[in-house]
């Protein structure tokens, strides 16, 4: 088994076990709380989101990779973005990523607790 086929349901049991008020988190909180060490961390944590949005988009379920941001912003990273557009799941225009982002949040935070 590779590191991304089991870094992934790991980074999932995380996200969903950390209350509300602690969410999102950033990168390098992730690639902390799965005791990671260099080279290459928030890569690895980028990839392993990358499989659970896969994995959610297939399923029909509220992207759990809203969850993690970047440390310069309120919004998680550029391949965060350009996967939910490739799965179908937010707008091919720009300008619509923050709203769809705000709203896939939403849907992560009510499941979360329903």
């Amino acid at each position: 088994m590779n590191e991304q086929t089991e870094l992934a349901p790991r980074l999932r049991a995380l996200l969903t076990k950390l209350p509300d008020e602690d969410v999102p988190i950033t990168y390098q909180q992730a690639a902390e709380a799965l005791g990671l060490v260099p080279p290459r961390t928030i890569q690895r944590v980028a990839l392993a989101l990358e499989a659970l949005m896969r994995e959610d988009a297939a399923a029909g379920c509220p992207l759990i990779a809203a969850l993690v941001v970047s440390r310069r912003g309120e919004l998680p990273r550029a391949g965060f973005f350009e996967l939910a557009v490739e799965l179908g799941r937010f707008p091919a225009d720009p300008a619509g990523h923050e709203v769809a982002y705000r709203q896939e949040l939403r849907q992560v935070l009510a499941a979360r607790s329903g």
